[in-house]
């Protein structure tokens, strides 16, 4: 008998799983990254300058 093993799959780097609602995220993507820092960034600036 041949048994193939299935190679192991990589978790995914996010995943929300809410009744029927399923969300998976394999990479974030870098432009992502970086808005979201430009964001908290210039928020925290902001913030600071009040």
């Amino acid at each position: 008998m041949d048994k193939r093993l299935e190679p192991a799959r990589p978790r995914p780097q996010f995943e929300l799983r809410w009744g029927g609602l399923h969300i998976v995220v394999e990479r974030v993507p870098a432009w992502l990254v970086a808005l979201v820092a430009t964001a908290a960034g210039s928020g925290a600036a902001w913030w600071t300058s009040r």
